[in-house]
């Protein structure tokens, strides 16, 4: 009798965690992408191989488990990494570089996620981006990155936000609203940087082909170490406004996106001040993505990036091709161009400008692979 009690103890317990795995699930995830970069610099030639010209080369691990009436527990951890090399991208020191959140979500009130995670302004933006915010390709996030002597001291926009707290709304009648609040960080990697407590707020609306987005950010003082200072560099605060539309016809989805960031003023005497290294500036993109076949797309975009007060501008245009050898292997082309006027450094990511009011050109062939 005691053996059949205990046999139907263990039935009962192997069917409860039978039950309670059913109930929760981890998903392994990535991209692979390599490609093969061209780029003439001021009239200097260089070809590379590079990692991510279409998708960030990455791996990651999400999961949820049901709590009970609709409660989740969800999470995502994503690490960053070149292919070509092997290497961690842009931080060694970051192992889930992209993201590394864990947090609650209920369909009807949708979810509170706590950690390094994207912020509310980058998906305003993304789904107007034509080449979808690539950072090693595309000019969005080029103009994004740059620093120049005009705005040396002003902090660029955030995609990604470490300690942070965000809480994204379920979508009603095409609506949805992204807040996020985010501590101070710090960097050691490209270069050390601590950025200020961050704020970022974004109403998202998509249907009827139509999309858009307004966001803003603002951003406390932090500081930067500048190799030929001998003090750590103050970085101002800075408010950021950002704009974001796309409408799709037939085959054609039209995308454009604006960005204006409006720092505050150095202050007298400092070395942001006496440098003239603080300026408010926009970023304006227009473009569009076309669906030709439904296994080619094609990607156009224009961008120009405006420092106001100063002489520091940059136009550039760029195009694509994708081309779907399956429903995850695909390879694709690029090709770009960008010319700084007066103190301008602008340049696709990783490439250092050669020489001021310089023109840069760029053609880019690669492989991808999702799995």
């Amino acid at each position: 009798m005691r053996l059949v009690r205990r046999s139907i103890c263990g039935a009962a317990m192997l069917c409860a965690a039978q039950a309670a795995s059913a109930q929760s699930s981890v998903t392994l995830y990535g991209v692979l992408d390599v490609f093969g970069f061209w780029n003439n610099n001021g009239g200097t030639s260089t070809v590379a191989m590079r990692s991510g010209g279409n998708v960030g080369s990455l791996f990651g691990l999400k999961g949820s488990e049901d709590l009970g009436d609709g409660l989740k527990a969800d999470f995502t951890i994503e690490n960053g990494f070149n292919i070509n090399n092997g290497t961690f991208l842009a931080d060694s020191t970051a192992m889930f570089y992209r993201q590394s959140w864990v947090g609650l979500s209920k369909e009807k009130y949708g979810s509170l996620r706590f950690g390094r995670q994207y912020t509310p302004s980058f998906f305003a933006i993304y789904y107007s981006e034509p080449f979808r915010l690539d950072e090693a390709l595309g000019l969005g996030p080029s103009a994004v990155l740059a620093r120049g002597a005009s705005t040396n001291a002003v902090q660029y926009l955030n995609g990604r936000q470490s300690n942070a707290i965000q809480y994204m709304s379920p979508t009603i009648a095409g609506f949805k609203l992204s807040a996020l609040y985010g501590l101070s960080a710090t960097v050691t990697q490209p270069t050390p940087t601590t950025n200020g407590n961050v704020l970022d707020v974004a109403l998202q609306y998509n249907g009827f082909g139509f999309y858009g987005a307004l966001a803003y950010q603002n951003q406390r003082p932090g500081q930067m170490t500048v190799p030929s200072l001998a003090a750590p560099l103050n970085l101002v605060a800075s408010e950021r406004f950002t704009g974001a539309l796309a409408y799709r016809i037939g085959i054609v989805n039209l995308q454009a996106f604006y960005i204006y960031t409006k720092p505050d003023d150095a202050q007298p005497g400092s070395v942001a001040a006496r440098l003239n290294a603080v300026h408010s500036y926009s970023i304006a993109q227009i473009g569009a993505t076309i669906q030709a076949t439904p296994y080619d797309t094609f990607e156009i975009a224009g961008l120009q990036r405006n420092v106001r007060g100063a002489n520091d501008f940059t136009f550039g245009y760029q195009v694509g091709w994708d081309h779907a050898l399956s429903k995850r292997t695909s390879v694709y082309a690029r090709a770009g161009y960008m010319k700084n006027h007066g103190t301008a450094t602008m340049s696709w990511t990783g490439i250092a400008v050669s020489n001021l009011e310089t023109s840069q050109s760029m053609a880019a062939v690669g492989m991808m692979h999702r799995f």
